[in-house]
């Protein structure tokens, strides 16, 4: 399906990629147990599957998710986004009790088009733990 950077269908040759960044209701630190990081990469992996997404890059924080992906042209981005959050929270509140009652996402969310800048994306989504780590070191001014 993939040639370099480019996908094609029957009808089109496309790239939409883009960069998601989603969190938890409140904010709260609930993605921070191990076995809950597991289940969503698995969840995510499977969704993607259902849907003919591609998963490039991920990076699960305690307080927060960044996703860059592709999309088939068909979807918009705002039904991608409503799929991979819809499901990922139900399907996750049936493997454990440690979520609490209610909408496990936040409603708001951060989407971006990857474009030219696709490797630095890439790259900065693979590295966020590093990069939280790094930027804590910085002196105030």
């Amino acid at each position: 399906m993939a040639n370099g950077r480019l996908y094609h269908l029957s009808h089109c040759t496309y790239t939409c990629q883009y960069h998601l960044v989603f969190a938890p209701r409140y904010r709260e630190k609930i993605l921070a147990d191990n076995y809950i990081k597991q289940e969503l990469k698995r969840i995510f992996k499977s969704i993607a599957k259902w849907k003919g997404f591609k998963i490039h890059a991920w990076h699960i924080g305690d307080d927060h998710i960044h996703l860059y992906f592709t999309i088939l042209p068909k979807y918009s981005v705002a039904y991608a986004v409503a799929i991979i959050k819809g499901k990922s929270s139900a399907w996750i509140k049936k493997k454990t009790k440690k979520i609490p009652q209610g909408s496990l996402w936040n409603t708001g969310y951060y989407v971006s088009t990857a474009g030219l800048d696709e490797w630095a994306v890439k790259r900065y989504v693979e590295n966020q733990s590093h990069h939280n780590i790094t930027n804590l070191k910085l002196p105030l001014k």
